[in-house]
């Protein structure tokens, strides 16, 4: 908290006020721009900001657009798209035990953040470069701080040439000042250079290429009167207990504890993370489709096994690839790219049935036989089939795959079919058993190669599709 001097020279701290909902602050600017907005959202668990704060800054080292400049250590992690008229673009920074020097932005900026386990200081200055130019010390006056409790979720708005600082809330801390997600609303805004405006547009601007450093005579008149000893107007904002009560300062102390032994095993730990992605929409049909090759495969004998998987993509520029040349690279994609689940148990598979001589293969049954020798029909020069048929305009194309074993044949068709943006991708497969076991085989099989097998096998095709032209692209 500030202390207001009397007219005896004694200090005083003005009681806190009690809000029902969350304790903001709001600084008027002084020469009639946007207000800076600080609103504090909620308290998290002791120690809790220190130890995201090294969590997180071990990931963003890594990040691919990380960039380590002016004590602010940031990657910007959702780019701009100008050409669909989306001119917003999303950062992650973090401001450590040193805090960071006075600095501005064109545009406006609004970013989420979480405090150190010491606090955090938000310094700002909303005056004009005219009287700045006039008057390096108005830059003084037009300061104003306001101060976050250790551990804390809050949010900051303010309009660009907003000056700002963000340091711990503590001189000499040992905890960082916060670490924060930024949303640049608008990254042509306000009164861009021209080289720093096509830096904009071709999407590799970054934090330091948007930021302007104080001019020289607001930097010498700084250092001759340092702001720790400064006597800033500051509005501290609460929420367990008002600042400068007893509770307030245990809390903080048993906080600043905590959050150094949580940072430091944070520190400790492996950095990992994990994705997970279902992929494409994998449809079961009752049958297959009425111009499918797999309607005239084993019809001179029982069928015991049949199953169709559909999986539907609509995306313009994948359409005009043409069905030829997608379906090639779906079989590529069984080749290269099968699902290591389905991979382990084919190994399984192989293990138990190469005693009694069955075929073995890397790959499940469905599309096992393109590992086969070439045979007369090859498709796309590579692939040997059993049979393939095409329409004209390549929008249509399918194979036949299959094997004859001891236990049973099988014969499989994959499909592609595009209409309009609509890209169908179909894998059926029909079985028939020769023998008993056979017939116990396919039993003791069939469950796990609906749920899982073929639709899985398909679904990671069509990713690697999807990659390789992302890739192309």
């Amino acid at each position: 908290m500030s202390f207001a001097q009397t007219s005896l020279g004694m200090t005083f701290t003005p009681p806190a006020r009690t809000v029902r909902s969350f304790p903001s602050a709001r600084l008027r600017s002084s020469y009639g721009g946007l207000p800076v907005e600080v609103s504090l959202i909620a308290q998290l668990g002791h120690g809790a900001g220190s130890q995201l704060f090294a969590g997180v800054m071990a990931r963003q080292s890594a990040h691919r657009n990380f960039i380590d400049a002016l004590e602010e250590p940031s990657a910007r992690i959702g780019d701009t798209n100008f050409s669909k008229g989306d001119a917003t673009s999303l950062y992650m920074f973090a401001v450590g035990t040193n805090g960071h020097p006075f600095h501005r932005h064109a545009g406006h900026r609004v970013f989420t953040a979480i405090s150190g386990s010491g606090g955090t200081r938000l310094r700002f200055a909303s005056v004009s470069d005219a009287e700045v130019e006039r008057d390096p010390s108005s830059f003084m006056a037009a300061m104003r701080c306001v101060e976050i409790p250790p551990d804390c979720l809050f949010t900051v708005r303010f309009s660009g040439e907003t000056w700002h600082q963000f340091t711990p809330r503590q001189e000499n801390s040992r905890h960082p000042a916060l670490f924060a997600i930024s949303c640049h609303t608008n990254e042509l805004g306000g009164s861009l250079p021209d080289p720093l405006k096509q830096l904009v547009l071709s999407n590799e601007a970054n934090i330091p290429s948007l930021t302007e450093l104080l001019p020289a005579s607001v930097m010498k008149l700084l250092q001759q009167a340092p702001l720790d000893k400064a006597n800033i107007p500051t509005i501290a904002l609460a929420l367990d207990a008002p600042a400068g009560s007893v509770h307030s300062v245990m809390c903080r102390l048993v906080r600043s504890s905590a959050g150094w032994l949580r940072g430091q095993w944070a520190r400790c730990r492996r950095t990992a993370g994990y994705l997970w992605d279902s992929g494409p929409a994998v449809d079961v049909l009752d049958q297959a489709p009425d111009h499918s090759l797999l309607r005239e495969q084993l019809n001179d004998g029982p069928i015991h096994h049949e199953d169709t998987f559909r999986v539907s993509v609509i995306d313009a520029s994948l359409s005009r690839v043409g069905s030829r040349a997608l379906l090639a690279q779906l079989l590529e994609g069984f080749m290269e790219s099968p699902p290591v689940s389905v991979s382990y148990l084919m190994a399984l598979r192989n293990v138990l049935v190469k005693p009694i001589g069955l075929r073995t293969s890397p790959l499940s049954c469905p599309v096992s036989s393109l590992l086969s020798p070439q045979s007369e029909t090859v498709f796309a020069e590579r692939f040997p089939v059993r049979q393939q048929q095409h329409d004209t305009s390549d929008r249509h194309h399918q194979v036949i795959l299959g094997a004859n074993d001891k236990h049973l044949v099988f014969r499989s068709c994959v499909s592609v079919d595009v209409t309009g943006d609509r890209i169908e991708f179909t894998l059926g497969t029909r079985v028939r058993c020769k023998n008993a076991f056979g017939h116990f085989y396919m039993t003791m099989i069939d469950r796990v190669h609906r749920r899982h097998v073929s639709p899985a096998i398909l679904r990671h095709a069509v990713q690697h599709v999807l990659r390789t032209q992302r890739d192309t692209q």
